[in-house]
């Protein structure tokens, strides 16, 4: 298959060519999670997950959709859900500088990530959100308390594992007396304080984490980082906090709709875009990275790989059952809050709707026709069942 055939590539196209081999290849270590995950995006929007008719009444079009299956990591089902959240969230926005703040972990701390998810990604969001709390909450700096919304991701362009938070930080927050205080334009908060607590903060929580015997370390791993023994552990941990990690600090995005339209193309994104695949056959599967060690339109290139190490690295990011991606700190944690910092800059409060926004709910949009743009009455189909000769579908 190649991008230049009619129908488009698809990353369940991958699943189903090699999905069966790849399975019994690695039985027995595959978690129950990913291999829902491979389920899932294998029979997204095809009969096996039943269908629905569509009929426009104004100019008597007919079309079959098929059902999606709104699992969290199929590169088709985050569009609407990620529309969704846009517009529930962009009643909440500030009329304020807004600032993009990443927080990212090191190599070596990122492998040992790997063995430990739920509780390692869960001290990422703890870490990076009391590091811009603490040091925003500093009256050396801003002397304020702000609000964050934090989105997780665990790839890198190419696939691997690369675990780092983006946060989206309104810049300025609430006094003690209750005041806005803003941020120096164009400067949000000290980049290399805020990854000096960070780190400290993170090792801090590693080495407690060991000291309960909660983390599993397989593999060379064990052996590079003394695992097995308490002293050699501690060491390690200690010269983590003399390595340089990576906080990002990005200026201010030009206005609240921009950085509301940026984050929504970060919270429901998944490891890779059905759009970046060039080609794919019963052996290898083609797609587009980026080189950040290039500069300008060098940056993209093509990568190569098997569909067995396409999956592999795939799968390296179906998040533990249960594990929120996206959260929200300080002042957005709290509509209370929110709306006292509205007061403070004369903003109308947010108002209250019996309606409530789940940052994870992947429900449905009204279909419309692609002929005259009306909208289309929806029954349900049961498949299989005798369906008019090639019918268009929506997909």
């Amino acid at each position: 298959m190649s991008n230049n055939s009619r129908t488009p590539l698809d990353v369940a196209d991958v699943f189903r060519l090699s999905g069966d081999n790849y399975k019994a290849a690695h039985r027995g270590h595959l978690s129950l999670a990913q291999l829902k995950v491979m389920s899932a995006i294998e029979r997204c929007r095809s009969a096996q997950l039943g269908a629905h008719h569509l009929h426009c009444e104004h100019c008597d079009t007919d079309a079959i959709a098929y059902n999606s299956c709104r699992n969290r990591h199929c590169p088709k089902c985050q569009g609407a859900s990620a529309k969704r959240w846009f517009a529930a969230r962009e009643k909440q926005l500030l009329p304020v500088a807004y600032y993009h703040v990443v927080f990212t972990l090191p190599a070596e701390v990122a492998q040992l990530a790997f063995y430990n998810k739920a509780l390692m990604y869960q001290l990422l969001f703890k870490a990076a959100s009391q590091t811009l709390l603490i040091i925003a909450g500093d009256t050396r700096h801003l002397g304020a308390e702000i609000g964050t919304t934090m989105v997780l991701h665990t790839w890198g362009s190419a696939m691997m594992h690369h675990p780092h938070v983006h946060c989206i930080v309104p810049g300025g927050g609430l006094d003690k007396a209750k005041q806005w205080k803003a941020c120096k334009k164009g400067f949000f908060l000290p980049v290399r304080v805020l990854s000096r607590l960070f780190r400290r903060l993170y090792m801090q929580g590693v080495a407690e984490l060991y000291a309960s015997k909660q983390l599993l370390c397989f593999g060379g791993l064990t052996q590079a980082i003394g695992f097995e023994h308490a002293a050699h552990f501690t060491a390690w941990c200690k010269q983590q906090q003399f390595m340089e990690w990576v906080v990002y600090a990005k200026p201010p995005f030009a206005g609240p709709r921009a950085v509301l339209k940026y984050l929504s193309r970060y919270t429901h994104r998944v490891a890779i875009a059905n759009r970046r695949l060039q080609s794919i056959d019963a052996t290898h599967v083609t797609f587009t990275y980026k080189d950040y060690r290039r500069k300008g339109n060098n940056m993209h290139r093509a990568m190569q790989l098997t569909c067995g190490e396409f999956m592999r690295r795939f799968l390296l990011h179906v998040l533990p059952t249960g594990f929120h991606r996206i959260r929200h700190y300080g002042l957005l944690a709290s509509k209370a809050k929110l709306n006292v910092a509205r007061q403070a800059l004369q903003v109308e409060p947010e108002q209250e709707t019996a309606e409530t926004v789940d940052d994870t709910e992947t429900s449905s949009t009204p279909f419309v026709c692609r002929q005259c743009h009306s909208p289309m009455t929806v029954s349900a189909l049961r498949l299989p069942a005798y369906l008019p000769r090639a019918p268009p579908t929506l997909n």
